[in-house]
This record gives C-alpha cells, sequence and structure tokens, in this order.
C-alpha cells in the first residue's frame, strides 16, 4: 500500500551543531548531530529531529518542524546504487509519510544507525 509523501527534505552533509538550535532545547534534551539541507539544517536531538527551513528570498521567515522519536512508526533506509547517487531514508509517522533523500557524502548507514538508537530507545 503506497502512502503519500507529505514532506521531503534532502540532507547534504553533516555540520556543526548550530548554535541557535540551543533555545529551542527542552531541558535535559542535548543535540546529537547536524546536518545541512538546501538552506538550513537538520538537528537530531535526544528526543526529536528539528528541521529548520528558511523561506522567502531574504530568508528571514523560517519555519521549524519537530519530530518526536516516540511518532516513527517504522523506517527504511535505501543505499545509493551504482547508478543512482543519492541514498533515501523514509519515515512513517502518526503524522504520514517523510522521506529524506541524502547526498552522497552523507552517510546512511550513520543515520540509520542514528534513527534506531533514536527511536528505538524512546518506545
Amino acid at each position: 500500500m503506497e502512502t503519500a509523501t507529505i514532506l521531503t527534505w534532502i540532507l547534504q552533509r553533516e555540520i556543526a551543531i548550530p548554535d541557535d538550535v540551543t533555545p529551542l532545547l527542552t531541558p535535559g534534551e542535548q543535540a546529537v548531530a547536524a546536518y545541512k539541507t538546501f538552506r538550513d539544517s537538520a538537528v537530531f536531538t535526544t528526543k526529536r529531529l528539528i528541521i529548520r527551513d528558511a523561506q522567502g528570498l531574504t530568508g528571514k521567515k523560517v519555519e521549524i518542524y519537530s519530530l518526536p522519536y516516540s511518532s516513527i512508526n517504522m523506517w527504511s533506509s535505501e543505499n545509493a546504487g551504482r547508478f543512482d547517487r543519492d541514498s533515501e531514508l523514509e519515515l512513517w509517522t502518526r503524522a504520514g509519510h517523510i522521506k529524506v533523500r541524502l547526498a552522497k557524502d552523507v552517510d546512511i548507514r550513520r543515520l540509520d544507525s542514528l534513527i534506531a538508537w533514536a527511536v528505538l530507545s524512546s518506545s
């Protein structure tokens, strides 16, 4: 059964955790890893995935998505093939289906391990 994708993000490379994420964190929550997206960043914390999405010409308008790991029901990962340069991570959540495309420099197995750690330790 195919489900419609509600969101698609592209992770380009792992980066240092941005300083401006700190005010978004709850007491006891820590940032674990961050990735560059097209215009902003995706940050994996000990409790959730935070995606910052700058919008508009100036990028001053920022939409923040927060996906608690407890809402992820299932995930799949697909490494890049011989002719396919990008890897893919798919998340099935209570909110819907989310697709994360990974540029060739992103280690899909590290990301798969990170999701497994986050989801399985939050249940």
